[in-house]
């Protein structure tokens, strides 16, 4: 049988897929693209057996449908060395090669039995939230890069979803620091909450790039779908129950900072480079309307110190930070300016933008660091 579909279209769907493709395959098989050549329409599939993913493409169609599994770095190889053009393919049902026309050439693969590939997880028994898929996109952008990579705390690689009638909420943590998004305009009418791997939600943020669209997110007890038009992916959910992130949140700060972002950031990255390598420690001297950040490296006698001009509420206060830490929540706040809430020394310091987008809820949490003996 044979269909016709263009170059491009096809180059710009699978390519939004191919991420799940595993480098070191458990089955050879999953190496490839599944191709399901239906009347009008052609669907591709991608596994690693813990993600897949599915998109379709339109396509003129000669003969019955077929599925056969297509080596996935030739197609991508030649998709991309070809200019946009409508191209043939003709696939042998014998032997499932495959031959490629276009008005260059002819370009011959050897493909393999589609009916080998493994399944995809359709939807059972699931529940149903739909969001803009620029609500979601935000909300990976705001989340992701705070979970832990820790294999050992395999709870907190991925980010939380705790959908609820008032509001949907996102988490991410990796027990040093914490980023709660909240979305009070979104709500589902069965409260319920899961967690999704980051590589999952990676892959989300690239595949789902029409900010026009909207998203279908399905879940279960094993799996969430997350569907668009043309795309879907499909996740295993980690089965970890997330830590109770609420009580780590103190709800008593008294003593509240608003600095430049853009000057904290600069900042901590100067200061970070004469802080220990280790520990990237810094200290936050703050008293009036100065703020005091220095750091030192005492087995190299590197010392920084940098003053900031700041409104502060609140008693004179010294505490520490993992410069690093709390430069990347500090680089992900989405103001001009950036509010810092302390209560003490050895409770967790919460960074809030100075202002918050309707509709919208975003906290972020670092935990204090104990400061050494040096002085400020």
């Amino acid at each position: 049988m044979n269909f016709i579909v263009s170059s491009s279209t096809l180059l710009k769907q699978i390519s939004k897929i191919a991420g799940v493709i595993p480098s070191r395959p458990v089955l050879p098989i999953i190496e490839n693209f599944l191709f399901d050549i239906g009347d009008s329409t052609l669907t591709v599939s991608t596994t690693n057996l813990e993600i897949s993913m599915q998109t379709t493409v339109g396509i003129e169609t000669r003969g019955n449908g077929i599925k056969v599994a297509v080596p996935s770095k030739i197609l991508l190889d030649i998709l991309k060395a070809l200019p946009d053009q409508p191209i043939t393919f003709v696939v042998n049902e014998e032997n499932f090669s495959l031959e490629i026309s276009s008005d260059n050439g002819k370009y011959k693969l050897s493909g393999e039995n589609g009916l080998d590939f493994p399944k995809i997880p359709t939807p059972e028994n699931t529940q149903a939230a739909v969001m803009p898929a620029k609500t979601l996109i935000t909300a990976l952008n705001k989340t992701l890069f705070a979970a832990s990579t820790d294999e050992d705390k395999a709870a907190l690689n991925g980010v939380f979803f705790n959908l609820g009638p008032d509001s949907v909420t996102f988490v991410a943590t990796d027990a040093h620091r914490l980023v709660r998004y909240r979305r009070l305009d979104i709500t589902v009418s069965e409260p319920t909450s899961f967690i999704v791997p980051q590589k999952a939600l990676n892959l989300v943020k690239g595949a789902f790039d029409n900010n026009d669209e909207s998203i279908r997110i399905e879940y279960n007890d094993n799996n969430a779908f997350f569907r668009s038009q043309s795309i879907l992916l499909v996740c295993r959910l980690i089965d970890q129950r997330y830590p109770d992130y609420e009580n780590v949140i103190p709800t008593d700060n008294p003593n509240r900072l608003l600095v430049s972002r853009e000057d904290l950031f600069g900042t901590l990255s100067r200061v970070n480079i004469f802080a220990n390598k280790t520990s990237h420690q810094v200290r936050f001297k703050i008293s009036g309307s100065e703020l005091q950040i220095s750091g030192e490296d005492l087995d190299f006698a590197n010392e920084a110190k940098e003053n900031l001009k700041c409104h502060y509420e609140g008693q004179d206060m010294e505490i520490g930070f993992n410069a690093s830490l709390l430069r990347e929540v500090v680089k992900n706040t989405p103001t001009e300016e950036v509010q810092i809430q302390l209560s003490s020394p050895n409770r967790a310091g919460i960074v809030l933008p100075a202002t918050q987008e309707a509709g919208e809820d975003l906290l972020m949490l670092v935990m204090p660091v104990m400061l050494n003996s040096y002085g400020g």
